[in-house]
């Protein structure tokens, strides 16, 4: 981790201009105060204030002063800004006027879970998959109907100026650190996936969310626009953000969810854990996948998962385990966030939920490697789903006292809050759909 001092030599070295402070509110938007390149010495000695009140779930009026605080582990050059406006980003923690971590900042929540998988000996790592979608803008400027920028399908071979783009892409979101895995075309027109390396928890939240607002920028910069809404068009896949995960032990860095003698390739740590996160996957669904837009995702037929299960191969369970190559590569990976997910609150219930799990030594259920699609869902042994909608999700939020301790009071009434106030608006809403079939009937 650079020193402050290191970070005002590369300020003065690279004569950065402007120092962008970046947080994220409760549902994952990235906020930002800029200062010039002179204050940041006294940011880094003292942080900065700002008004809380007005950020989405942050602060009351009578309890709005809040405290910026950088870590100077995120220090990056933005690769878009040069010149006059050359600038450098830094992520920041929330604290309160008496010096506490504000219970409202999603970067805390996380930090507080971790805390805990560490007191147990633990280090929690993850490695996302976002998908994305490029598209084309009508000649008036509009998104509607999404057009998308290419034709191509699954791992096809480049062929247009879309692989050109995702270098782009890999080039920009390297530049801030992040360390690119591979790219390619998804399984929709227009979908693109870029992975980068897994990490612990904390860094590739960050990772995430400067993905996010990266990509978008490039995209907008090459004349398209890029989404990471779930379910943009209907009738092709959706985005998805697969989460792989594991856990090392903090002693020796050895991974916990590997043992070469079960037929799984897995531990009773892992098994436990995914107990954990299956008897936990209704409670956290609305805080991985928090828009009315993503359980048209989570429908069967598009890979996206319904059922709550597990399995080696089966990409429609809900918990895979992808082979591993050694046992320090053993990984669950969870199918049902997707993009538009606060990381920092994603990962946080993702780790509570599987360390519950450890803590009550959960049992596993039997691996289900069959089709779920194409199974009898009317069997008394089908398993359980996942909520048919977002209100269904935060009914299951608020009966789960494990998703909602791992949230935290403050951040959970305010999610629950703006997200039942999300489905009041939708619930109100004519809709196209609603017009075109029964308008000219009734």
């Amino acid at each position: 981790m650079p020193t402050p001092s290191e970070i005002l030599t590369r300020v003065q070295e690279n004569q950065i201009k402007y120092i962008d402070l970046q947080f994220t509110d409760v549902v994952g938007v990235v906020k930002n105060v800029t200062i010039p390149a002179q204050e940041l010495a006294h940011a880094l000695e003292n942080g900065i204030w700002f008004d809380g009140s007005s950020i989405e779930g942050f602060a009351r009026v009578a309890e709005s002063d809040m405290h910026l605080r950088p870590d100077v582990s995120t220090f990056a050059i933005v690769p878009w800004l040069k010149g006059e406006d050359a600038t450098a980003r830094l992520i920041c923690d929330v604290f309160t006027p008496d010096g506490q971590p504000f219970a409202g900042d999603p970067r805390a929540v996380l930090k507080r879970v971790i805390a805990q998988a560490a007191d147990l000996g633990m280090i929690y790592n993850t490695g996302p998959e976002l998908e994305f979608f490029l598209l084309n803008l009508h000649p008036d400027g509009k998104l509607i109907p999404p057009i998308p920028h290419d034709s191509a399908s699954y791992f096809d071979a480049p062929s247009d100026m879309a692989a050109g783009l995702r270098r782009q892409m890999t080039a920009t979101i390297s530049a801030f650190g992040i360390e690119v895995e591979a790219m390619h075309h998804e399984v929709a027109t227009g979908q693109h996936e870029i992975d980068f390396r897994y990490s612990d928890a904390l860094t590739t939240a960050d990772n995430a969310v400067t993905f996010r607002l990266a990509l978008k920028i490039v995209a907008q910069m090459n004349g398209l626009y890029g989404t990471f809404m779930p379910k943009p068009i209907r009738g092709i896949a959706g985005n998805g953000m697969h989460v792989h995960q594991s856990l090392a032990y903090k002693s020796n860095g050895k991974n916990a969810f590997g043992d070469p003698g079960d037929a799984h390739g897995l531990s009773k740590i892992a098994k436990h854990f995914i107990a954990g996160q299956l008897a936990h996957a209704r409670g956290m669904c609305a805080v991985l996948a928090p828009l009315i837009n993503s359980y048209k995702r989570l429908v069967v037929g598009y890979e996206a998962p319904v059922y709550i299960s597990w399995a080696r191969i089966n990409r429609s369970a809900l918990i895979r385990v992808p082979r591993a190559s050694g046992l320090d590569s053993t990984r669950l990976e969870l199918r049902c966030p997707d993009p538009s997910c606060n990381p920092y609150l994603a990962f946080a219930v993702m780790l509570a939920a599987g360390l519950d799990g450890i803590r009550r030594e959960l049992p596993a259920p039997e691996a289900t490697e069959e089709n779920l699609y194409l199974r009898d869902t009317q069997r008394r042994s089908a398993p359980e789903l996942l909520p048919g909608s977002l209100n269904q999700a935060l009914d299951a939020l608020e009966q789960d006292q494990v998703v909602r301790d791992a949230l935290g009071a403050h951040i959970c009434d305010r999610f629950v809050s703006a997200k039942r106030l999300e489905w009041e608006d939708y619930r109100l809403e004519v809709s196209d759909w609603e017009l075109n079939k029964y308008l000219p009937n009734y």
